[in-house]
């Protein structure tokens, strides 16, 4: 999983490959990840990051920051979350700060991926 359908995502990716190896590496993990439990989601950029669809709903994308990565859930407030991971207070949005490669496992991405995309 490295090369994108959409030409703006594979851009996107390669800028941020040429800047940061390690959050190309996360991105990456991400969208592997989420192409592996639906093949009919898509992406595009939008809002400075990859967006993930399904069935034309977003339900959630990845966005580079200076600090993290994080995944961001659109209507995460409502995924199960026992582990108290997911993080913010807004009415809707929960989103996961991927710092390193090893979060990606650690904060379970693919749980909560699982919920929203098949």
């Amino acid at each position: 999983m490295n090369l994108s359908k959409n030409e703006q995502v594979q851009k996107f990716l390669d800028d941020i490959r040429d800047i940061d190896d390690e959050k190309y590496q996360i991105l990456q993990q991400c969208r592997k990840i989420t192409f592996s439990l639906n093949k009919d989601i898509t992406e595009r950029i939008i809002y400075g990051g990859i967006m993930f669809t399904k069935n034309n709903e977003d339900f959630g994308g990845i966005f580079v920051s200076k600090k993290h990565v994080s995944f961001e859930f659109t209507n995460g407030s409502q995924l199960a979350d026992e582990n108290a991971l997911l993080e913010g207070k807004g009415k809707y949005r929960r989103h996961l700060k991927l710092k390193t490669i090893s979060d990606i496992k650690e904060k379970q991405v693919e749980y909560f991926v699982k919920q929203v995309a098949i």
